[in-house]
């Protein structure tokens, strides 16, 4: 199996932290940045992201097995671990399919449910980008900005962007993530649960964690609760820093 790209910073008890779909190992450098005064940080590239291999596969099953296989190469027995959005998914299916792994769990604005469909509009902008004509991000931005309205979401995903040989192209796989949408977008149904520490953070503004998936939530996860961040939307961790970092270190220290 081939090994996800890391980063780790800090000294202490182990913490994993994973990136949301589009996103990369960069996306939660303020929270790594901040846990690592009492943890050893790792941060991962998913497959497909960032600077991990690419594979036409990326079911839950198949992205949490690279975190345990990367968990064993860091020789790492036990670890916390915090996921967003679909990060979050891999980490509630790695704790499920070994929780006695992980200590605490923590999911930043997902839910462990199918979603519907709903960034055809993103895959399509990014693959309709024509990088031929791509001389620097501001006429990627030009390009994207029929697709995407919001300035800060083609930011985010305008991360992807990195040159060489005086070449724009893409970090993550565009092909792949659009062939395995419908994996991405899963959710879990089986009878595995995962009975340690769980905390779900939520965005006030954000509507990715309902009320009708509580059951749900309570069945797979019986020892969650749950916070909301006022303010925040879906990258909470980025709109509201330090309100998220404080919430991560106290359910991390009690």
């Amino acid at each position: 199996m081939e090994l996800l790209n890391f980063k780790q910073i800090g000294s202490g008890p182990d913490l994993l932290l994973i990136h949301g779909l589009f996103g990369s190992l960069d996306n939660l450098n303020m929270v790594a940045k901040t846990l690592s005064e009492n943890h050893t940080v790792t941060s991962v590239d998913v497959r497909n992201h960032g600077n991990s291999f690419h594979k036409n596969n990326m079911s839950y099953t198949e992205l949490a097995q690279d975190v345990l296989y990367l968990l064993d190469h860091l020789h790492i027995e036990k670890t916390d671990i915090l996921g967003h959005s679909m990060g979050g998914k891999i980490a509630i299916k790695t704790a499920i399919e070994q929780p006695t792994r992980i200590k605490k769990l923590i999911v930043a604005d997902i839910a462990p449910v199918q979603y519907p469909a709903h960034h055809q509009h993103i895959i399509e902008g990014l693959k309709n980008i024509d990088l031929t004509k791509v001389n620097n991000r501001k006429d990627a931005d030009e390009q994207l900005a029929p697709y995407v309205n919001e300035v800060g979401i083609r930011q985010f995903l305008l991360r992807n962007l990195s040159t060489k040989d005086n070449r724009y192209f893409f970090k993550c796989n565009l092909a792949f993530i659009d062939v395995c949408y419908q994996q991405i977008m899963a959710g879990f149904d089986d009878d595995a649960s995962f009975e340690g520490p769980t905390l779900f953070i939520k965005g006030g503004n954000s509507d990715y964690i309902k009320a009708e998936h509580r059951s749900i939530i309570s069945k797979i996860l019986p020892n969650s609760k749950a916070r909301i961040i006022q303010g925040a939307g879906h990258w909470l961790h980025a709109e509201k820093t330090t309100a998220f970092n404080k919430v991560v270190s106290d359910f991390l220290m009690h």
